[in-house]
This record gives C-alpha cells, structure tokens and sequence, in this order.
C-alpha cells in the first residue's frame, strides 16, 4: 500500500491552497504555508546530517535576503540610555552570531517529507531525490533526481508519491521563497530519468487502470485559486487532460486517496460547504460518482473500508462533527447512518482509518484524545494523552496492527507514541526523557469574556520561576478561519521559556479549539468576539500574577494580525510590544477589492463590504487600519513579504504609513519628553507568506523583544545556538 505524506484532515488543512490568511503547513486562503514541509523533529545525540550542513550560514543568508527596515526611531527622538542600551545588545547579538556560524550543531534534526512504499524510503538528501533500503542509512542511497536541474534558488521536496507498482514516483518542489511549485515525474528504472513536469500542482496522487497502467491526477493552482483536475499518463501511451473544472470561484478542489487506496476522492470546498465525487481505484477512466451535492453550510469529509463510506461530517444538530457510514454503492445523504458522536466543545483534529479500527485524534476541553472505534464489535476505548501535549503529528503508516503517532507542545519537541490494536494499549516512545518536563510547568486557564463565554488558555513557564509578575510574558493569538493557535515545536520558544519568559496561548473565538461553534461565533458580524477574548484574556493573565503590562509582548501571523492590531487601537495600555509576520490589517479594503485572487474565498469569513452595507459598517468597527488614531502605541515589529499574494504588501505598507503619522501626531500633541513607540517594517524580498524556519527573522523578533522589554539578551542567543541549523 502507498504511505501518504499526511493523513485525512491532515492532508485536507495543509496541502490545499489556503483558504485563510495563516495557516501553513495550515493548515486556508491566507493560512500560513509554513507548514508547507510537514517536518519531523527528531531529538538527536548527533551532528548534522549531510542535508542541514549544506544549508547556507546566517552570514550568508543575511547577504543574499536583503531587507528594508523603516523604523519610527528614524524621525522620533530616543533617550541615550535606549541607545546604549541597543549598541551593548547588538554586540551580543554578533558575537552569538559568530558563534552560531562556527560551532557544530546538536540536539533536533528536522526531517523532511519523506514516503515509504514497497522496500524503499523515498525523501530528500542534500540537493537530490533519493531512495533507500534503509531509513536510518544515511550513506547508501540511489540518487533518483536531481533538484538542481530545475535551476530554482534552494529548492526543498513538499511532497512525494510512489506509483502502485513502482515505476514512478512524483514530487512536488518549491522553494522558501515563493508558493510556485513544480511537480516532476520520474522514471524508475537503472537509469533513472525524469519523465515529466508540471508547474503549479497543488494535489496530486497515483491510481492504476484496468491496463495496469499508471496514472496521475493532480489539480492546477492559478492565482492561488485552484479550480482544476487533470490526469496524465506516461511512457509509450502519454496523454495529458483536464478532468474537471469548478466554476465557482469561492470553492477549492484537492485530491484525496482514501487510505486502503480503493477511491480516490475529489474534494470541493469553500470554508463552510463541500461536495466530494469518488474515482474508482479500479477503473479510473470512468466517470465519478457524486456522494452529495453541496448543501450551503455542510461540511462532509470521506474514507472508505470494506464497501463502506466513513463520512466524517456537521450535518444534523448539533452542527458539529459526527461519524457517520453508508454504503459505497448508495452514497447519497439520505443513507448515512450515525455511527458515533462527538462530546460537545470537540474539535476532530483528524482521523486513520484501519481494517478493524478506526481512530479519531480530537481536543477537548484544552485536551488531547484519541478515540479508538472497534468496527466489528463498535466498542469505543477513549484514551487521555499527557497534560503537556498541545498537538498531533500524524505519522505515515500502512501497518494494520498499530497506529503511530506523535505529540508535541510549543516548548517540547515531538515524542513518539503507538496504538498497538492487539494488546489494546498506548506505548510511548523509552530513552531520553526532555529536561523540559521537569523545568517547566504547563497550565490550562480560562478567563471569562465580556458576555461570559470562557475562554481557554495555555500557559508555560519555568517551575522555579519565582515572583512571575516580574517576569516577562509573550501572548499568542490567532482566532480565524476554525483554524487552532499554532503550538508545534519552535525552538525559539523553548529557549524564551529557559530564559525565564512566560508564553500564554490564548485559544479566542473565530479559531477551531472547541469545534466549528467556536469558529462561527468568531466569524462575520461576530468577529468582535475574538477582540473582546482576547483582552479578557490579557487582563486575567495580569489579574492572576502572570507579568505586568509593561513586560508584555504580543505576537501573530497572517489573520492573527487583525486582532492584535484591533487591540493596539482600542487597549494600547495592555502591552509593551507586538510582533507581526504577513499580518492581515487592511481588512476593509482588502475585502472591497475582488481582483486579489483570494477575496471571493474569503466573504464567509469577513463577509461582503462590497454589496452589504451592514458587514462594511461591521468591519470598520474593527479593522487595524480604520482605527488608527494620535495615541500611545506599543513598539510594533512587522515582517512582511515583498511579493506575498495571500496579504498584499500595500495593506501593510499603508498601515504602517498612518501608524507613523498618528504616532507623530501624539508625539506633537504630548510635548517635549515623550518616548515615542518603535516601528519597524521589515520587508523581505520573495513571494512566499509565512517563513516559519527563517533564523534571520527569529533572531530579529527576539532582539526586538529583548530591546523594548530592556531585558539582557546574552544568555538568550547563546542558548539559541543548540537549537538553530544553518
């Protein structure tokens, strides 16, 4: 059986065009593609591998990535002692750079997409598509394809797919800087050669015909729209043809295997609806077949076990998720049968279908879960996962008797587990146990909104931490589009938290942590809910001993953008600091302007400010830039992508623009002795969304944090060399 690079909702989140504007990998617009590698992090006792050394120094990167920084320090005076202040933290900045640079790495080797089928394992070795015996054998290896052939600057494998039979394998190329990509075909054989190429694939996956011949199909993405199926086939019999094209411009469409590789699912979605038509594993030329038309605000999602359909779908109330089944042979709506419900406030982050089990990975209540269905007999076992786990990791299998997986948090780097359906157990992964877990602490909190809603909220920081309204405090927010708050692995996070910083995720309405109601009363006309969340949450962190305003820091990416900048405009007292990466802040005219490729995608979830008076009137009372006023602002930090399709580069440069004059309006207004807010504007060049792994763009958040909270940043960025590959 072919291993996929992702799993069921897993593979829908992330591989498809976005749909928002985050995430990713995300995981969908403008959502953030920097979930585009679906990493592994390993925790290593090694140096590192061939790979990560042939990636360029942070001296290199900073010659060949320029940026242009604006800042309001340019026009507004500054106290000496800032000054000073600067020049010792910059020192410390270079001297760790250096040693960045000159000492071996150790401790996480981050792994790439990788796929297993047959006797091989097919992933990326330096510049090369490669394939081996051996997954742990690093040295022996056959070299299927070159990267470098295709002339792209630092080219790095997304995704990979292996013909049933093996005589050809697909892969999806892209690089850092830029949502193009380019799917190869190569030839297997003793001299392998690459067969085909195709730009701009968003999905694709292999079937056989009843000729046993391969064939491919695979959607094109223009203009971030995806809208079109092809098939091809290649050798003596080529043919290149498009399949199918949606007409709607507000829906997607991604390809989908199911897991026993029998269908092959064609999905059409827009953020609230989807319709799916199956392609016979079997028979591929013959014509779909449709399960349901789409119904405007039901969502279903399929796998297949048995000549049965498993239709993971809101319809019915509650509007939730619920598991439901029918026959293959009698799809239609009318014939799903209940099969198993959710727990209120559920969100099902994803689900693996087996031969006698299916598996459900859900978050409740702030918690991790995995539900265990027996098919044949029924029988539910549902298991809680550590306290300290904040996300999944979905790992490629085709084993019947197991089900792996991994678990992750913010500061903790992911930890294998198994599901072994015979013994009916969960064993975790024996060795090395992180010191983290012993030297910090993770709570879960909830603060009470204005109209009463709870709102949950996690939060880690040292256990020995003493005095912690002292301490400075780093809040994460995002709220939109049923997304979750991102909380895998970073590096950088880890190290703020052994440096004696407090990070608070806050889980506000318009996000999916507690099921699709969450995501609805944060949407539309609702989305001041999200605002109001998120400063019931600020506020009861500072009530409750967690910092003070002024050692509180906000950060956000994409969407996110739109609250944090909301709050700057209406609780600027709240906090010292911001830091933005492709912050969505123009939401009006954004909206207003239908020839940006992702507007139409968006109206469900901003609405319509075009043609309905009340949405545009709705969204003035938020928008980040309609509410700029002369007022003390906190220093902001804006990363920001000179060609980024998904949140134009003139939204942000505009809010930027009027941010500066109303803070030099203030300035006028307030007289001589005023310490202006700094705003920085960091734009680099590329078109991709979000970089997550960019050093230089980690290592200038930090600095900036550490400036305008006038902490010591020494100990901070000699601790981030055990973490960051160059």
């Amino acid at each position: 059986m072919q291993q996929k690079s992702k799993l069921f909702l897993q593979a829908l989140k992330y591989s498809i065009p976005r749909l928002g504007k985050c995430m990713q990998k995300q995981h969908l617009n403008h959502y953030n593609f920097a979930d585009h590698y679906y990493n592994r992090i390993k925790l290593k006792k090694c140096h590192l591998t061939k790979c990560l050394q042939d990636k360029p120094t942070i001296s290199e990167l900073a010659k060949n990535i320029p940026s242009r920084s604006f800042s309001c320090k340019d026009f507004l005076p500054i106290k000496q002692e800032n000054k000073d202040s600067l020049s010792e933290n910059m020192d410390a900045f270079e001297k760790v750079r250096t040693k960045l640079e000159t000492q071996p790495q150790e401790e996480y080797e981050i792994i790439n997409a990788e796929v297993k089928h047959g006797g091989f394992v097919y992933y990326q070795e330096g510049c090369c598509l490669v394939r081996s015996k051996d997954e742990e054998d690093n040295d022996n290896y056959e070299v299927l394809f070159n990267l470098e052939e295709l002339k792209l600057d630092q080219p790095f494998i997304d995704c990979i797919r292996v013909a049933p039979d093996e005589k050809y394998v697909a892969a999806k190329i892209r690089t850092e800087d830029s949502e193009a990509s380019t799917c190869i075909v190569v030839k297997l054989s003793d001299q392998p050669v690459m067969e085909a190429s195709f730009p701009n694939v968003s999905s694709f996956e292999w079937v056989k015909d009843e000729e046993e011949e391969d064939v491919l199909f695979y959607t094109f993405q223009r203009n971030l729209r995806c809208h079109d199926v092809y098939r091809a086939t290649f050798g003596d019999n080529k043919r290149n043809e498009r399949f199918y094209t949606e007409k709607d411009p507000s829906y997607f469409v991604f390809l989908y295997l199911t897991k026993d590789s029998r269908f092959l699912t064609i999905n059409i979605m827009n953020k609230t609806t989807s319709e799916v038509w199956l392609i016979d594993g079997l028979s591929p030329w013959d014509p779909p077949v449709l399960i349901q038309k789409r119904i405007h605000g039901v969502l279903y999602y399929v796998e297949h076990r048995d000549d049965e359909l498993y239709i993971l779908t809101n319809v019915g109330e509650p509007t939730e998720f619920k598991l439901m089944r029918t026959a293959a042979d009698t799809p239609a709506i009318m014939n799903w049968d209940l099969f198993f419900t959710m727990k209120r406030n559920t969100k099902v982050v994803d689900l693996d279908m087996f031969k006698d089990h299916c598996v459900l990975f859900l978050k409740h209540s702030n918690l991790l879960y995995v539900n265990v269905i027996g098919l044949a007999d029924d029988s539910v076992r549902s298991l809680k996962l550590p306290p300290w786990a904040c996300g999944f990791i979905m790992d490629t299998n085709s084993d019947p008797k197991n089900c792996p997986f991994q678990l992750c948090s913010p500061i903790r780097p992911p930890k294998y587990y198994t599901y072994k359906f015979a013994e009916g157990k969960l064993f975790e992964e024996t060795g090395h146990e992180d010191p983290i877990t012993k030297t910090s602490r993770v709570l879960r909190l909830e603060a009470k909104s204005k109209d009463g809603k709870s709102v949950p909220m996690t939060i880690f920081h040292k256990t020995d931490s003493e005095d912690l309204q002292k301490k400075p405090l780093l809040v994460h927010v995002y709220g939109a589009y049923g997304m979750d708050l991102k909380m895998n692995f970073r590096p950088e996070r880890r190290v703020l938290v052994d440096d004696g910083w407090i990070l608070a995720y806050c889980h506000v309405r318009g996000g999916g942590e507690l099921g699709l109601q969450w995501h609805a009363d944060g949407r539309l006309t609702k989305k001041l809910n999200g605002l109001a969340d998120l400063e019931a949450c600020i506020k009861t962190l500072h009530g409750q001993g967690f910092s003070q305003p002024s050692l509180t820091a906000l950060t956000a990416f994409s969407a996110g953008g739109v609250l944090v900048g909301a709050l700057c405009n209406s609780n600027p007292e709240l906090l010292r600091a911001v830091t933005l990466e492709a912050p969505f802040l123009d939401v009006l005219n954004t909206m207003m302007d239908t020839t940006l490729p992702l507007t139409l995608e968006e109206l469900e979830e901003w609405g319509n400010p075009s043609s309905d008076e009340k949405h545009k009137n709705y969204i003035k009372r938020y928008c980040p830039y309609q509410n700029i006023k002369p007022q003390h602002y906190p220093s902001i930090h804006i990363t920001a992508y000179e060609n980024d399709e998904r949140v134009p580069l003139k939204g942000i440069v505009n809010y930027t623009d009027k941010l500066k004059e109303a803070i030099m309006e203030h300035a006028k207004d307030t007289g001589e002795g005023y310490q202006a807010p700094n705003v920085v504007l960091d734009i680099q060049p590329g078109g991709n969304h979000v970089i997550e792994d960019s050093h230089k763009k980690i290592t200038a958040q930090i600095k900036f944090l550490y400036e305008e909270l006038g902490l010591d940043s020494t100990s901070v960025f000699e601790n981030l060399k055990k973490y960051l590959k160059f």
